[in-house]
Order: C-alpha cells, then structure tokens, then sequence
C-alpha cells in the first residue's frame, strides 16, 4: 500500500498535469463541446481511482443490458400521454430570425415540448424542414454530446444547420446544410442544457444516460402530435461524441417501445448514424495515446512508458493515470490537432491564429454565444428571455449519475435487431479517435464483408475509407476532418450522410 506522502505527490502531479491540459485547450474555441468530454473522462477516471468500485463483472453485467427489457420502460407511456396541441406547430413557426439573409426557403420551428409534466421538464427544440419538397424527405433527429452541451449552439449554428452565425451576429447560408437532404430537429437534451428547463431543480443533480434517452423518446412522441404530418415518415438520429451514448441508447428505447403499437404509435425508425462517439472508456483512452503517438505529439519514450505501465483495463492504477499524462503537447487543439486556435486581442476582440484551413473559423462559438443570448433571438426563437443561454452545462456533468463504459454491446445488440448503424470518424480527431473507434468496431467481432477501401467526393477527392459488416454495421472514415465532422469538412459529410439515408456506400470511384 502506497504511504500518504506517496499518494498526495501522485495527486499534486496529476492535478499539475491536468491543469496544463485545460490550459492548452481554453485556447481554442472547442472549449466547449468538446472539452467537456474531456473533463468528463478525467472525472470518471479519478473517481474510479478514488473508490475503486470497479468490478471483474462490470463489463458482463454491461453486456446483458436492462435496457433491452421492454418493461424498464413500463412508465414512459403515462408520460407520452398526448398534452393539448391544437394550433401549437403554427405558434411554434419561426418566421424569421434576427439578421438571417434574405430568401430563406424553408420552414423553421422551435419552442418546448413538456416530458415530465410532474417536475416542469421542457426540452427545448429547433426544426428545420428541407427547401427541396420536404414531404418527400425523411426526418433527422441530431444530439450533440458532452454530455450537457447544446444541439443548437453547436449542431445547428456551428455544424450542419442551414445558417452560420457572422462575427457581427447576423447569418449566412451553409450550402452543406443537412436539411439539403432531410428535415432535421435540433433537440437540447436533457434539461438544464441550453434553453432547455425543469421547475424541479433537483433533476439536475439525478440527471445521467437512462433519463436523458427516457426524455428524448417522450418528446419524440409528443413532438409527433405537434407535427403528425411526420408520423411514419422515416426516421434516423444522429450525433457525435457522448452522442455515442446518447443516440444508441435512444434508438434501445424507441424498439423497445416499438414493441406495444397498441400502447402508442411506433416510431419509424430506420437507423443511426454518428460520429467520432466516445463508445468505450478505455479503449478510448487507448486510442487517444496512441493517436498522439502515431501524429508526433507523445515521444517514444513516452510511448513506452505508457506501455509499460497501462492495460487499458479497470485494473490499471495511478502509476498508468500519472504515465497517461506525463508528456506536453502544447498549445493544440487535441479535437483536430491540425486546426488553427482561436486567440483574443488585447482589445477583447478574437482572431484565428492562422488561416490554414479556410472556410474554418475556430472563434465562431464567441459569435454565437452572444447571438443566442440576444433578447430579440430569444423572443423569434420562443426561448425563456430570462435564460442565461451557453453551450455546456458544467454542473450537470458534475452531477452526471448512470453512464455505461461499455457501448458496443448496445450497438451489437441493435445491428443483430436489423437496425442500420453507421459510424464515422473524423482523422485529425486525437480524443475520440479513429485509432480508438477502431478498437471497439473490432471489438464487435463481425464478419467483413467489404474490404476497407477509399470513397470519393464529386470534385474526385477521396473523402475517407470505409469498411461494411455483416448485418450492413458500416464504418467509415472522413479526410481531414476533426472531432467536428461536418465543421471541418461539411462537403463530405452531406457526402456520407447521402450515402446512409440511400442505404448505399459512398463512391469507390472517381466520378467521370
């Protein structure tokens, strides 16, 4: 047994450690997001390292999953009993939002759908519909991770939403927008995220994986009731980082529920499609290493301490943790190790500290923060004015109760069930890495049955690499793009994205 003077200069090194990694990432804008799902993962490491509770039959216990019992969610239909809707889609209609370009073609909603009647739990949502016959169009449901950051803030506004927030708070047009290929709702979830809310303040010291994906699936129902012309329309979710929680977990409650159509309408969903997901903590934790390894970032020498010391299993100690961090990295973003930081003036004001990846803006949440929290936003958005809007949620994280290290058991479980599963993954990503989504794809033990091979874009660019399973699970790869997929390379994501809802693999060839 370590002596206490042992066991605090363990803990002084590694509060060290940890504090230069936060200080390399609040350079840059992903320090939101993303960083949150790094300070999630440290949390949950040094909490196992403090208790060590962990048990050789965690994972076993993983792999029979109560989710997939239907009766786990034997209450949620009380909860989906329809609330009075009349004349409540047209009331939620935008009609047009501070500073948007002239000429928008298309239909916008947002506003609250109530979960939990009992407590006062209000999700809040944004919808767009496609300006290319929508009715014709299947319906996406994205969720950004974190966990407790906003789908608005950084799914709509940053990512694959139809508009970009400009420096000076007005909007432009993103081409790549996904509502191109379908009508998309952005849903802040759970509560205490963005505008999203609940009376009982007490639910966000209970708040965890379980009641996250209970939540979205009674919205999900009542949103349909809101807007029935969606019902049985083909339905998909989507999402990245915790999201590789979140919408697996969400698409084990829809079939499970699925199951009593007498109860209430079966959803149509189709299948999932998500990127750069944090699936299992330690082969995450692996894969992150090695990632830095392999890109130049770790020394050799601290490779192979690393090596030495770590199995990347719960028995692994805090001589692996101190290892684990014993390198500097510098001033990088660890969410694409190649991508400029965002930096501030002097004067307040911030720049891009390079112009390498163009298109790219690495300050764009310092606009967006401020134009969600515009009192006339709020308003056309049907937003609490009094809500202090920001993209990440530390105290719910803090609070954060269930969440499984394991979720490749989930994802098989939902393969062998027929349901499409896709997962992608940015290259340039060092904290959900490909290196490590590779280690849990491999740990599903599917037969291949197409080889890894390269897909192209129109312009006869190869895109990424992709491999297909049995049961038609696909994984594929996305060129040069970072924790962010469709920031970094928004062409190639609604590239990939066509490909899934087609239920085809992306190009092999280059386009004549």
């Amino acid at each position: 047994m370590r002596s206490t003077t042992t066991t605090l200069l363990l803990l002084l090194s590694l509060a060290l450690l940890l504090l230069g990694t936060s200080l390399a990432i609040a350079a840059s804008d992903h320090v939101s997001q993303e960083a949150q799902l790094h300070k999630f993962l440290s949390s949950r490491a040094l909490k196992r390292l403090r208790n060590r509770r962990f048990t050789a039959n965690e994972q076993a216990e993983a792999e029979s999953d109560p989710w997939a019992n239907p009766d786990t969610f034997a209450h949620l239909p009380e909860l989906c009993k329809a609330t009075p809707s009349s004349g409540r889609k047209e009331a939620d209609r935008v009609l047009s939002l501070p500073g948007q370009p002239q000429r928008v073609n298309f239909r916008q909603y947002s506003g609250y759908v109530t979960v939990n009647p009992e407590h006062g739990r209000e999700l809040f949502y944004y919808f767009v519909e496609s300006p290319y016959d929508a009715a014709s169009k299947p319906l996406i449901l994205w969720l950004n991770g974190g966990p407790g950051c906003s789908s608005l803030g950084f799914g709509a506004m940053k990512e694959l939403g139809p508009f970009r927030v400009n420096p000076d708070g007005t909007l432009r047009r993103n081409k790549h927008s996904w509502n191109n290929l379908a009508n998309v709702i952005f849903l802040e979830s759970p509560a205490g995220v963005g505008f999203s809310f609940s009376r009982n303040t007490t639910d966000y010291e209970t708040v965890g994986d379980r009641r996250t994906a209970e939540d979205a699936y009674v919205f999900l129902v009542k949103w349909l009731e809101r807007f029935p012309e969606y019902k049985g329309r083909d339905f998909y979710i989507s999402g990245e980082s915790y999201g590789g929680h979140y919408v697996p977990q969400l698409a084990t409650v829809i079939l499970a529920m699925n199951r009593f159509p007498g109860l209430l309408q079966p959803i149509n969903l189709q299948g999932i499609f998500f990127g750069n997901p944090l699936l299992d903590d330690y082969l995450n934790g692996k894969g992150y290493l090695e990632f830095l390894w392999s890109h130049g970032v770790i020394s050799d020498e601290a490779w192979a301490r690393i090596q030495g010391t770590c199995t990347f299993t719960p028995s692994d100690d805090w001589q692996c943790f101190v290892a684990a961090h014993a390198f500097q990295k510098g001033n990088i973003d660890t969410y694409n190790i190649y991508a400029p930081l965002c930096l501030q003036a002097r004067n307040g004001t911030y720049y891009a500290s390079s112009h390498s990846m163009p298109g790219y803006d690495p300050c764009s949440y310092h606009y967006i923060e401020p134009y969600l929290n515009n009192h006339a936003v709020k308003q056309a958005l049907h937003a609490r004015v009094h809500t202090n809007w920001t993209g990440c949620n530390d105290d719910l994280q803090s609070d954060w109760n269930d969440a499984p290290e394991f979720m490749v058991p989930t994802i098989k479980r939902l393969v062998h069930r027929g349901l499409k599963v896709w997962i992608y993954s940015g290259d340039f990503d060092s904290v959900c890495s490909l290196t490590a989504t590779r280690f849990s794809v491999n740990d599903m033990n599917l037969t291949i049955t197409t080889k890894w091979r390269p897909w192209y874009t129109p312009d006869s660019e190869v895109g990424g690499y992709v491999q297909q399973y049995q049961g038609g699970f696909t994984f594929a790869s996305v060129r040069a793009a970072g924790h962010l997929v469709p920031t970094f390379q928004p062409k190639r994501s609604l590239v990939l994205l066509y490909a899934f809802l087609k239920n085809m693999l992306p190009p092999a060839d280059i386009p004549k």
